[in-house]
């Protein structure tokens, strides 16, 4: 036995072997290119320290995002028909939805929970663009349908952050359906006097921006986010005119009265957690959430 060669060798060669790099360690951001620590962006909830930029988040990121301690309930949704009209493109749409489950491990685009916003119970519904671009079918309708029957039963406001291509045009006329029944649903919430809150991420296109997206109380956008139901180039192909800059973005739908603010993803949650106490004329929340600021007047002048 050679002890040169099979001992000592080896443990040299394993004190300056090269270690693998992780895949996920870090993160390209799609706006200004740089490369950014993967822990750095997650606490900085996918916003880029470099251009702001707003990454989009997983549902399981903006749920945690939302509610205190990250801690909420799952809202259960009844099964519906799967492939109602056994359609088939380049692959079948059961093969479709089997991928989409598999990458972003939820049964659909919407999921919808419930549980406490700075101490202010709350039912948030959150659109998953990974999931098949965040298209509206059966399934997220009924989604929306059931998140919304538990705001009625807990008499809580509804938030609502969408993020979506539009219909799923393998579900065809079935998936229209869902924008009437979405429809209904908030008119429910409005005659119970709940309040409705939309977050506008981007995208936000199509069906969904044409029907429950834009039915809210308040308007809530995302920084730089795409808002509108045909995209810019559509537009543009369709008019042969040039858009303005920035057009069917946040910035410029503030500006011409779509949207009611543009919020900072860090200050989202206090964004939303003051307006549902205005609106529920709860000003004083939670330990932790923040008051209101008081209102003193001066004192009156003395006679003379």
């Amino acid at each position: 036995m050679n002890w040169i060669t099979n001992v000592v060798r080896p443990k040299i060669q394993n004190v300056f072997k090269k270690r693998d790099t992780p895949d996920n360690l870090w993160r390209k951001c799609g706006s200004c290119g740089e490369m950014v620590f993967h822990r750095d962006l997650v606490a900085a909830l996918n916003v880029c320290p470099n251009c702001d930029h707003h990454i989009k988040l997983s549902t399981d990121e903006r749920l945690k995002m939302l509610f205190d301690g990250g801690e909420y309930e799952v809202i259960s949704v009844p099964a519906v028909p799967h492939d109602p009209l056994k359609f088939r493109d380049q692959k079948k749409y059961s093969d479709r939805l089997k991928d989409a489950r598999a990458k972003t491990k939820r049964d659909d685009a919407i999921t919808g929970a419930f549980g406490q916003m700075d101490g202010c119970d709350v039912v948030v519904a959150v659109q998953d663009f990974a999931f098949m671009g965040g298209s509206l079918g059966m399934a997220a309708g009924e989604a929306i349908v059931k998140a919304v029957e538990q705001a009625l039963n807990k008499k809580c406001p509804f938030v609502l952050v969408a993020a979506s291509g539009g219909a799923r045009m393998q579900e065809g006329i079935l998936s229209l359906m869902q924008m009437s029944r979405t429809t209904v649903s908030v008119q429910l919430l409005r005659e119970a006097g709940l309040p409705y809150l939309v977050v506008l991420t981007d995208p936000t296109t199509g069906g969904v921006m044409a029907s429950y997206a834009m039915l809210g109380d308040v308007h809530i956008a995302e920084p730089k986010a795409l808002l509108g139901f045909s995209g810019p180039r559509v537009i543009e192909q369709t008019i042969r005119e040039k858009l303005p800059a920035e057009f069917q973005r946040s910035e410029f739908l503030l500006e011409h009265g779509m949207v009611d603010m543009v919020v900072h993803r860090h200050q989202l949650k206090e964004t939303l957690s003051r307006v549902m106490r205005l609106m529920t004329h709860k000003p004083h929340g939670s330990a932790g959430s923040h008051q209101l600021p008081a209102v003193t007047t001066a004192p009156p002048p003395p006679a003379e």
